[in-house]
């Protein structure tokens, strides 16, 4: 296997990405960089999809999010780089997925930190907000098996696990999974995106670059409202119990695992 190191906001380094490539995974996000990441991620798309056409890829597959991306320039800026990768490259597979429980999750670890550091905690009014979480073994192999389901080929495929919850109720869930007494959660229904940002900055160790974003996207709903697209796939995801506890073991392996 070659590898080869490029910039995807520098199309003249990535010249030679799509020899010899059937099939290319774009899952590049830019929200860690701070403030511009929407146009960097917009460039990033047009030169990824310009490339891989050029070089005769015959198929990319792109891991966005779920819901209203009217409401949140992160949700925004995830269905633009699908919207440009589709115009301007081969055929796209789009999964849009909502939280990806998974042990190196920003999302997934932000509410690890909540309920591992705070007997109490503040609630403000996205805790209530319905999404239906997926496991990370799950979203793996619907990313594996796009190339052997044509069907996806040039569409939308909406993915999630079999629970619709509450960031509250996966709150609670969490708590328990981890042996711990469900937190008390003080309401707080007025307190802003950017004051829910730097709560998260100071109780856990999320980056406030991604942190920001995240909170915007908890507004709306993150939920499956066209499962069609999943269905050729014939994958039965865990739930997020399942899921919790499978990241749980993932974080023990990572930690008996010596550093090279």
């Amino acid at each position: 296997m070659d590898l080869h190191f490029g910039d995807v906001t520098d199309a003249a380094s990535l010249a030679g990405i799509g020899r010899d490539v059937d099939v290319a995974y774009y899952l590049v996000h830019a929200m860690g960089g701070g403030s511009g990441y929407a146009e960097r991620e917009r460039a990033g798309a047009r030169n990824f999809a310009r490339a891989a056409k050029r070089e005769g890829v015959s198929r990319v597959v792109y891991l966005g999010g779920l819901g209203d991306e009217a409401v949140s320039e992160h949700l925004r800026s995830r269905h633009e780089t699908a919207r440009i990768l589709a115009a301007e490259g081969p055929p796209l597979t789009y999964f849009r997925a909502a939280m990806v429980v998974g042990a190196g999750s920003e999302s997934y670890r932000t509410l690890r930190y909540l309920v591992g550091r705070l007997p109490v905690m503040i609630a403000p009014s996205w805790l209530r907000t319905a999404t239906q979480p997926i496991g990370i073994d799950a979203t793996i192999e619907y990313l594996r098996r796009a190339p052997e389901v044509p069907e996806s080929a040039g569409r939308e495929v909406q993915i999630g696990g079999p629970d619709v919850l509450s960031y509250s109720a996966m709150l609670d869930r969490m708590a328990v999974a981890l042996g711990k007494r469900p937190r008390r959660q003080l309401p707080v229904p007025l307190i802003t995106p950017w004051l829910s940002a730097l709560w998260l900055g100071l109780v856990t160790p999320v980056d406030t670059n991604v942190a920001r974003p995240l909170v915007e996207g908890l507004a709306t709903a993150t939920v499956v409202t066209d499962p069609s697209g999943a269905e050729p796939f014939g994958i039965s995801p865990e739930s997020f119990d399942e899921a919790l506890r499978r990241a749980f073991a993932g974080e023990e392996g990572d930690r008996r695992t010596p550093p090279r």
